[in-house]
């Protein structure tokens, strides 16, 4: 049954109860499922049947959460992985041949950047890179080897905007694919297929679990795309494993009332430090000083829970800021219940030359706060305390 309601839907999709008819739905924590005779077992393993046979494959606990990411992006498949960047490696190394092309947005993930700059070519795949500020420049990057599109939005750190619906017909246009990682919005602020986007990818990690107990990874999309991810993960093994996803299933529960506690806390201390005399700019999708302000409203219901800015004095001043801080976390995680602080360039942007990161706006003085769900007194207190 379908509901109406993202929060119900959240809810209400489960797997099929047991014997026992239990309200919350069970872990499966086994690593393999029995046949009832040999035919039963020669029909499964020649998919004439669709039934659970290895956890590497399938598992109760995915597929609830895989049907529940599916019924929130409007996706009509999808797989678990044990992570964020197993679900992008895998989507792509899935999908990619040696020779093929990848047009990505500059302002992208480290370890993303890092995958298509140091790995890829290993095995002949190449990057293109376009300003996400001039989406025009990516037709002039389409080549006869090109695959797909690539783009975050909002991009990590700098919370920019890219413009969705304009990718899609972009994509559209070539005959390409559009995968996008929705990991900051989740699927309760944006949902890209809406727009044009045939895949779409997400760190369940972050604002979906959204207490820091697990990692997971999620692609969704078509059956045709998915079939394709699914049958070189069956192999290659990046499954999520079937405690993490009933973990995973129950956070998405309570997604919607978190993300909105998040967003509200984000846009009153991105207010705040907007007026702050020791900072030097803020950028949060739905301050009105965002550049991309009008298109975030437009492609999301809030502003996320990551804001960005600049302290004043460089890298001095910010390591200053960063030594003062006393109840909120300094770590590299985001989406948490707990709020948290990261410097990008000396963190999750390291690897990225200099050149690299002030290509992004990602400058020694930038802070990303994942703002979390602690009274927002105490984190505005916290934050004014450190700036000394």
């Amino acid at each position: 049954m379908t509901h109406k309601n993202f929060e119900t839907e959240a809810i209400r999709t489960q797997i099929e109860r047991s014997q026992f008819l239990e309200h919350s739905s069970p872990m499966y924590l086994t690593s393999s499922f029995v046949f009832e005779d040999a035919e039963d077992m020669r029909a499964s393993f020649a998919e004439e049947k669709e039934r659970n046979i290895y956890s590497r494959y399938s598992n109760p606990n995915c597929l609830e959460l895989v049907e529940k990411v599916c019924r929130m992006e409007g996706a009509a498949d999808g797989f678990a992985f044990a992570s964020g960047m197993s679900a992008v490696f895998s989507t792509f190394a899935a999908l990619l041949n040696s020779g093929d092309h990848i047009i990505s947005a500059r302002s992208i993930f480290g370890s993303t950047h890092t995958l298509f700059k140091q790995f890829f070519p290993k095995w002949e795949i190449t990057s293109s890179f376009f300003d996400i500020h001039n989406l025009d420049s990516i037709d002039a990057m389409v080549t006869p080897q090109t695959k797909m599109i690539y783009a975050e939005s909002p991009t990590n750190p700098g919370v920019d905007i890219l413009d969705l619906e304009a990718l899609g017909a972009i994509a559209k246009k070539h005959g390409l694919l559009l995968v996008i990682d929705n990991c900051f919005a989740t699927p309760y602020l944006q949902q890209p297929i809406k727009f044009g986007a045939d895949l779409v990818i997400h760190s369940g990690t972050k604002l979906m679990d959204g207490q820091g107990r697990v990692l997971a990874g999620i692609t969704v999309g078509t059956k045709e795309l998915i079939d394709k991810i699914y049958r070189f993960s069956r192999i290659t093994g990046p499954a999520l494993s079937p405690f993490n996803a009933w973990v995973l299933s129950k956070s998405l529960e309570t997604l919607g009332v978190r993300v909105d506690r998040h967003c509200g806390n984000a846009l009153v201390l991105a207010n705040y430090l907007e007026s702050h005399p020791k900072v030097n700019w803020v950028k949060y999708p739905f301050l009105k000083s965002h550049p991309q302000h009008i298109l975030a409203q437009r492609q999301m219901k809030a502003g996320g829970c990551v804001v960005a800015f600049e302290v004043k004095g460089g890298l001095a001043a910010g390591q200053d800021f960063f030594n003062g801080i006393k109840l909120l976390s300094l770590s590299a995680n985001l989406g948490d219940s707990r709020s948290i602080v990261t410097h990008p360039a000396s963190t999750t942007h390291s690897k990225l030359s200099e050149e690299e990161r002030a290509s992004v706006g990602i400058t020694d003085g930038m802070v990303r706060i994942s703002v979390g769900l602690e009274h927002i007194d105490d984190i505005t207190a916290d934050i004014a305390q450190a700036f000394g």
